[in-house]
């Protein structure tokens, strides 16, 4: 189901922002067609996990309402919009919801996300709903069970109410666009990109039709959408969270999590869905740095006394866009007025030449057609040379399957030279991370900082613009965890993410750097678009 069959267009001539006054003003007359923003008293703008259990405990609204009121702003502004971020509603929603008000009427006790609205990434695995990747080749492919992340959410009563658009297969980091429901659009501009390849997810969010956002991550595509979005992505560790169920690009970089409006939510999101999954042995290393509350910590004065390198190495700066530099001088003054101490700028011995040496491997052929395994006789496909022989891709992602088919279909990643495996079994991607964790504890830093992009989103179809994105340069290589959380705008409108590097494993310290620092400067605003 494609529910975005708008006939509005954005232009990227001159008449572009009579364009999108038109647009403004079409979202909003719609807005009289549907639920209020408010309804009885709750709002469904900038909606938080406790304003949702807070509502229902006053008997303010029900969950049947409050489920009801998402899908009502869904319905209406992501159609007329042509934000194209949602691509089906879960039609067993409502059902969930009706089920979970009789729950709370006869027992008045809540599991930690009740009621609260989900919108997935569309390569996340529902029993109840299509999985497509991104892909014609995966059409109306419904899997035999819901991937790990997906259960933990639903018995903690979450409602997963919609599926979000993203780039096909998670090819691309710059744009989102799929081959079954076509782009995505910047929430805060219809005249540009979120990036990708959680674009979907990361619009849907910023333009407060859901509540918790879904994502993957194997070199940006939490980190960069959020950024893009003025919303807070977290890149975990591999290991601290199970990629069983995900579609997957590279299994040895991929990373699944949220894309929230807010720290604190994303941190009691992470209690949910961090865990060991015997489906996932990577997360076996989980038990010995297990955290058993990511939220409990988080207070106003979280940055004191924290040393934080600044990593100015990770951009280009004759390409770097100089407001966006700015931006993030004005953030190092923040986090100094915070409490912290800012090392800037700290150096990484041979830090070229240690990324270039880390590129990505190609693995998604050996990894593909384990996922279609999966899938049992459920789509056509059984194997990625029946997607290329079958053409059943994009055009434009002909050279990113050239790339996959160049792995023989009996080769390992094990037996690839090098081999294309973890962190630890690759001697590139372990001497980047040995680097970074060196060059932190010479300096005592307990983090590195740097803007997650260096340049404001692109326009919808260009591709020969600066991107500065920043995002994949670390974090995917040495497996180290990396959360991005607003940190401003340009031209008044256009998100920008500050991006916090650990150690690994060091989540709970993110988060606690990103709240501190977000307190203090309550950066995110929703789009003006969405009223």
């Amino acid at each position: 189901m494609n529910s975005n069959s708008t006939v509005i267009s954005v232009s990227r001539s001159a008449n572009h922002r009579v364009v999108l006054t038109s647009i403004s003003l079409l979202l909003s007359a719609c807005a009289t067609s549907i639920p209020s923003h408010k309804a009885d008293g709750f709002s469904f703008l900038e909606t938080t996990i406790d304003d949702v259990h807070a509502a229902i405990k006053d008997q303010t609204i029900d969950c049947e309402s409050i489920t009801n009121g998402f899908l009502g702003r869904i319905k209406k502004y992501d159609e007329i919009s042509n934000l194209n971020s949602i691509i089906y509603i879960n039609p067993n929603a409502i059902k969930k919801a009706q089920a979970l008000d009789k729950k709370y009427q006869k027992t008045k006790t809540m599991q930690s996300l009740h009621c609260v609205p989900v919108i997935l990434k569309d390569n996340f695995d529902t029993a109840d709903m299509p999985t497509e990747a991104g892909s014609i080749a995966l059409s109306g492919s419904i899997p035999p069970d819901d991937a790990y992340m997906v259960k933990k959410l639903r018995q903690a009563d979450a409602i997963i109410i919609a599926k979000s658009n993203m780039g096909e297969w998670a090819f691309s980091p710059y744009n989102t666009i799929s081959s079954t429901h076509g782009e995505t659009r910047n929430a805060y501009d219809l005249s540009r990109v979120p990036a990708g390849s959680s674009g979907g997810t990361a619009s849907a969010i910023a333009a407060n039709f859901g509540v918790i956002g879904m994502g993957s991550d194997t070199g940006n595509s939490i980190r960069g959408p959020a950024s893009h979005l003025a919303l807070v992505g977290v890149r975990s560790t591999i290991g601290v969270t199970s990629r069983d169920g995900m579609v997957p690009l590279l299994l040895n970089r991929d990373v699944g999590g949220p894309l929230m409006r807010t720290v604190y939510d994303t941190a009691r999101v992470f209690n949910v869905i961090a865990g060991y999954d015997p489906a996932d042995p990577d997360t076996k290393s989980y038990a010995n740095h297990k955290v058993d509350d990511y939220a409990a910590h988080l207070t106003r004065d979280g940055l004191s006394g924290v040393r934080l390198g600044v990593l100015r190495q990770i951009y280009d700066s004759n390409t770097a866009d100089k407001r966006i530099l700015a931006v993030f001088d004005q953030a190092l003054k923040d986090l100094k007025s915070s409490g912290s101490i800012i090392v800037d700028p700290i150096t990484i011995p041979n830090f070229e030449e240690l990324v270039k040496a880390t590129g990505f491997c190609s693995r998604f052929r050996h990894d593909i057609n384990n996922y279609l395994k999966t899938l049992a006789n459920n789509t056509d496909v059984k194997a990625l040379e029946d997607i290329v022989e079958q053409k059943k891709f994009r055009p434009e992602n002909n050279g990113a399957m050239k790339w996959a088919m160049s792995t023989g279909v009996d080769i390992k990643p094990t037996d690839q030279d090098p081999p294309c495996i973890d962190v630890e079994g690759d001697p590139r991607r372990k001497a980047l991370l040995t680097a970074v964790v060196t060059t932190m504890d010479s300096l005592k830093l307990d983090a590195l900082i740097y803007p997650s992009w260096s340049n404001p989103p692109r326009k919808i179809g260009d591709s020969e613009s600066p991107h500065g994105n920043n995002s994949p340069v670390i974090a995917p290589h040495s497996g180290q965890p990396a959360i991005t959380v607003p940190m401003g705008y340009v031209d008044n409108n256009l998100p920008l993410g500050l991006q916090i590097l650990g150690r690994p494993f060091s989540e709970e310290k993110l988060f606690r750097y990103a709240y501190a620092y977000e307190q203090a400067t309550h950066h995110r605003k929703p789009p003006l678009l969405f009223p």
